[in-house]
Protein backbone atom coordinates (compact mmCIF):
# COMPACT_ATOMS: atom_id res chain seq x y z
CA UNK A 1 0.00 0.00 0.00
CA UNK A 2 1.80 3.26 -1.06
CA UNK A 3 1.56 6.16 1.26
CA UNK A 4 -0.82 8.15 -0.78
CA UNK A 5 -3.06 5.57 -0.38
CA UNK A 6 -2.74 5.04 3.18
CA UNK A 7 -3.32 8.72 3.82
CA UNK A 8 -6.65 8.68 1.91
CA UNK A 9 -7.87 5.75 3.38
CA UNK A 10 -6.97 7.59 6.76
CA UNK A 11 -8.62 10.40 5.67
CA UNK A 12 -11.94 8.66 5.19
CA UNK A 13 -12.20 6.89 8.39
CA UNK A 14 -11.45 10.47 9.81
CA UNK A 15 -14.25 11.84 7.71
CA UNK A 16 -16.60 8.86 8.84
CA UNK A 17 -15.86 8.98 12.46
CA UNK A 18 -16.64 13.24 11.84
CA UNK A 19 -19.85 12.07 9.93
CA UNK A 20 -20.97 9.51 12.79
CA UNK A 21 -20.20 11.61 15.45
CA UNK A 22 -22.20 14.25 14.17
CA UNK A 23 -25.26 12.36 12.95
CA UNK A 24 -25.17 11.00 17.25
CA UNK A 25 -25.52 14.78 18.02
CA UNK A 26 -28.36 15.25 15.95
CA UNK A 27 -32.06 13.99 16.01
CA UNK A 28 -31.92 11.86 13.21
CA UNK A 29 -30.18 7.97 13.65
CA UNK A 30 -28.17 7.99 16.39
CA UNK A 31 -25.32 5.35 16.29
CA UNK A 32 -23.62 4.14 19.38
CA UNK A 33 -19.87 2.97 19.44
CA UNK A 34 -21.47 -0.20 18.74
CA UNK A 35 -23.01 0.55 15.15
CA UNK A 36 -19.60 2.74 14.64
CA UNK A 37 -17.66 -0.50 15.28
CA UNK A 38 -20.22 -2.73 13.16
CA UNK A 39 -20.78 -0.40 10.45
CA UNK A 40 -17.62 0.98 9.64
CA UNK A 41 -16.94 -1.38 6.96
CA UNK A 42 -20.58 -1.42 5.31
CA UNK A 43 -20.92 2.11 5.26
CA UNK A 44 -17.13 2.39 3.28
CA UNK A 45 -18.26 -0.26 1.23
CA UNK A 46 -21.82 1.31 0.24
CA UNK A 47 -21.82 4.71 1.37
CA UNK A 48 -18.30 6.08 0.62
CA UNK A 49 -19.40 8.42 -1.84
CA UNK A 50 -21.41 10.34 0.90
CA UNK A 51 -18.88 11.03 2.69
CA UNK A 52 -19.30 13.99 4.40
CA UNK A 53 -22.95 14.49 3.89
CA UNK A 54 -24.13 13.16 7.44
CA UNK A 55 -27.98 12.88 6.28
CA UNK A 56 -26.61 11.04 2.95
CA UNK A 57 -24.66 8.77 5.03
CA UNK A 58 -27.55 7.61 7.12
CA UNK A 59 -30.22 7.76 4.27
CA UNK A 60 -27.60 5.23 2.30
CA UNK A 61 -27.00 3.05 5.10
CA UNK A 62 -31.15 2.67 5.42
CA UNK A 63 -31.09 1.92 1.64
CA UNK A 64 -28.52 -0.49 1.89
CA UNK A 65 -29.97 -2.41 4.82
CA UNK A 66 -30.74 -5.65 3.55
CA UNK A 67 -27.14 -5.65 1.71
CA UNK A 68 -25.62 -4.78 5.43
CA UNK A 69 -23.54 -7.44 7.22
CA UNK A 70 -25.49 -9.66 9.95
CA UNK A 71 -23.52 -7.59 13.07
CA UNK A 72 -24.52 -3.79 11.40
CA UNK A 73 -27.95 -4.59 10.34
CA UNK A 74 -28.49 -6.21 14.18
CA UNK A 75 -26.95 -2.82 15.51
CA UNK A 76 -29.32 -0.70 13.54
CA UNK A 77 -32.14 -2.26 14.63
CA UNK A 78 -31.23 -1.87 18.31
CA UNK A 79 -30.02 1.22 18.21
CA UNK A 80 -33.43 2.09 16.16
CA UNK A 81 -35.73 0.51 18.90
CA UNK A 82 -33.79 2.45 21.89
CA UNK A 83 -34.35 5.63 20.61
CA UNK A 84 -37.75 4.68 19.78
CA UNK A 85 -38.11 3.97 23.38
CA UNK A 86 -36.83 7.33 24.41
CA UNK A 87 -38.71 9.04 21.95
CA UNK A 88 -41.98 7.45 23.43
CA UNK A 89 -41.39 8.60 27.02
Amino acid sequence: MTFTNTLRQAGLVLAFAVAVSAVTSTESFAYSAEAQAMCTGDAFKFCSSEIPNIPAITACMFKHKAQLSAGCRAVMNKDLKAKKVATDD
